[in-house]
């Protein structure tokens, strides 16, 4: 932790640069990281479906594959019942032992219509039409017999009687089966191999009665099943699995659980469409309603991720590629700018220094390029002005300034004002006395410097203002000034309200009257404003005056008599913001009334 934050300090805290490197670089690859996650994401679950769109048409295929095969059980028993003859027959030829049957046939043969509708060979033909027919067999549960046809033509009568075999018993439990695995002891009964088969089971009715007679149950050969799933083995993955409706496995194209329960069949009959059971297999179901058998595709996650994981493979080498690429390109852009802008910052400080002579060398036409020529150009009129302008006005400030302090000494000016005073004090002009003791102190005022201008300064400057010209008029001028002494400390700027009493003196008293007066008043307003009211009777000022002295104070490019307003009222907005100002409200020959808002502050260096 603390070396990260020595590196952080080192090399990314003061440069900009770096940081924009970093910045940059960790846009790039979140970026990259992002689209290729979901590039990924996409293409691997496009992956995902295009196998699984294998899988359900492998599925399909043996599903119609067994379809059919039960669809032509179906068939061959419809066929049994469309033909009156061969249905009169056939429930004969199960109600009846067969040589009974067989005289039946001659006599019909010979006295009727001389049909050769024979049931024997109906079924024999139905094997010869289906090669994929291992056994056929007719079980009539009045005789308790079975009529068995297999693969290579042979026909055979077998005795299932209930005493001695378990047959009856077996297709009386089976009944309602359609699709299913042989019975074992059927198939030890009519002697059959141990060759993967599964059963077609149909009940046969009396086409007249509709009393059952038995069952037709044909055996299928299982292997054909293979031939289905060939145009889909170079793209199949996991097993292909055909359970029965009590869950034993017919087919398995792995050749793993055929004949035996599926191990995951309680679990197989929770999942609707498709689901994962067992150790991560994927499972995608089809159940065929009529012939009551089950189609599965199982597929192991694993194998599955085998069709995108080489796509995973190329997708995060391009991304590092890219990645590298994006870092090691930006770092170049951007470390040359870097060294043309630090020799930018080079140059700078040389003429910070008080070097006026270095230049920068870049003459590409780009944004730096356009900065150093501009630096340049600077520098060249800067020279050419500290040699033609600046240092003639330095040495005519100079000169002024000596003359200055030769012709106005303020000490010599008070010790003069003091003693012109005492002469008039001496000589009985005591009004004189205090008139020059008033201006002395108001011009000591304004010249004494304070690192603390407080509002009692400045009240002060307008009493003694006010008091010279109250002596010189005598009676004829008097003021009123109000002021909290809590208000008194506030730190205001100088001549921010004097200049107003002197505007009122010269453009507002009335020589003429005896009753002019001066109000001045300090209150808090809201907001920590403060406020200073100045009123008086005076001449006061037209409409047309007024409106001309409101807009000149708003526009401090204008040329106006009104000086003194202007620059207090620019001050204070230069100093404090807009809320902050004069307002002027007058009616001629009724007087005029100055409001100076300025904030309440503590005490602060306030500019004089």
């Amino acid at each position: 932790m603390i070396r990260g934050v020595g590196i952080y300090q080192k090399y990314f805290k003061n440069n900009s640069f770096m940081k924009i490197i970093l910045f940059f670089s960790m846009i790039t690859i979140l970026t990259i990281i992002s689209f290729s996650y979901l590039m990924f994401k996409f293409m691997s679950e496009s992956a995902v479906d295009r196998q699984m769109d294998v899988q359900k048409s492998a599925m399909e295929s043996v599903s119609n594959y067994i379809g059919g095969k039960y669809e032509s059980v179906q068939r061959m028993m419809r066929e049994v019942y469309r033909d009156s003859e061969l249905a009169s027959n056939t429930a004969y030829f199960m109600e009846h032992p067969y040589q009974d049957y067989v005289n039946y046939r001659l006599d019909r043969f010979f006295t009727d219509t001389g049909s050769t509708t024979d049931t024997v060979q109906y079924f024999r033909n139905q094997i010869e039409d289906d090669q994929d027919i291992v056994s056929l067999m007719l079980y009539s549960a009045d005789m308790q017999q079975l009529y068995v046809y297999n693969s290579i033509k042979q026909f055979k009568i077998v005795s299932t009687n209930a005493s001695r075999s378990f047959v009856p018993d077996a297709m009386y439990l089976e009944e309602g089966i359609d699709v299913t695995l042989p019975n074992i002891w059927i198939r030890k009964t009519i002697g059959m191999p141990d060759t993967p088969v599964y059963s077609v089971r149909v009940p046969m009715n009396n086409n007249q009665s509709l009393r059952n007679m038995g069952q037709l149950l044909v055996y299928f050969d299982t292997e054909k099943i293979h031939e289905s799933l060939e145009k889909f083995e170079e793209n199949l993955k996991g097993q292909i699995v055909v359970l029965s409706s009590d869950g034993d496995v017919m087919f398995d194209s792995a050749g793993i659980y055929y004949g035996s329960k599926y191990p995951y069949f309680n679990e197989i009959n929770s999942v609707y469409d498709d689901g994962i059971v067992g150790q991560d297999l994927i499972v995608t179901k089809l159940t065929q309603s009529h012939g009551g058998f089950t189609v599965l595709s199982t597929v192991p996650e694993d194998e599955l991720a085998k069709t995108y994981r080489g796509l995973r493979n190329t997708i995060i080498t391009i991304s590092s590629i890219c990645i590298l690429f994006a870092i090691i390109i930006s770092s170049l852009f951007i470390g040359n700018f870097a060294k043309r802008t630090y020799g930018i910052v080079r140059i700078t400080r040389k003429v910070r220094n008080g070097d006026l002579t270095v230049r920068i060398e870049d003459n590409k036409d780009d944004e730096l390029g356009l900065i150093s020529k501009s630096f340049n150009s600077v520098l060249d009129n800067l020279n050419l002005y500290i040699d033609k302008v600046y240092k003639a006005e330095i040495k005519q400030k100079q000169a002024e300034l000596a003359a200055l302090e030769s012709r106005v000494n303020p000490h010599f000016l008070y010790n003069t004002l003091e003693v012109i005073r005492m002469r008039a004090v001496s000589q009985g002009a005591n009004d004189v006395g205090e008139m020059i003791y008033s201006l002395s102190m108001l011009f000591k005022g304004y010249v004494q410097q304070k690192q603390n201008y407080t509002l009692r300064d400045e009240l002060e400057a307008c009493r003694l203002y006010l008091e010279l010209f109250r002596i010189r008029y005598k009676d004829r001028l008097s003021y009123e000034i109000n002021c909290d002494k809590v208000l008194e400390s506030i730190p205001v700027m100088k001549m921010s309200l004097q200049p107003i009493i002197e505007n009122y003196i010269i453009h507002g008293l009335r020589t003429e009257r005896t009753d002019n007066v001066v109000f001045i008043s300090i209150v808090r307003k809201d907001m920590g404003m403060v406020q200073a009211r100045i009123e008086d009777n005076g001449r006061g000022i037209s409409s047309e005056r007024l409106s001309e002295i409101t807009r000149n104070m708003s526009n401090p490019d204008t040329y106006s008599e009104s000086f003194g307003l202007r620059s207090i009222h620019e001050r204070l907005k230069l100093l404090y913001g807009n809320p902050y100002g004069i307002e002027l409200h007058s009616e001629e020959g009724e007087g005029t009334t100055v409001i100076v808002s300025f904030p309440e502050q503590e005490e602060a260096n306030i500019i004089v």
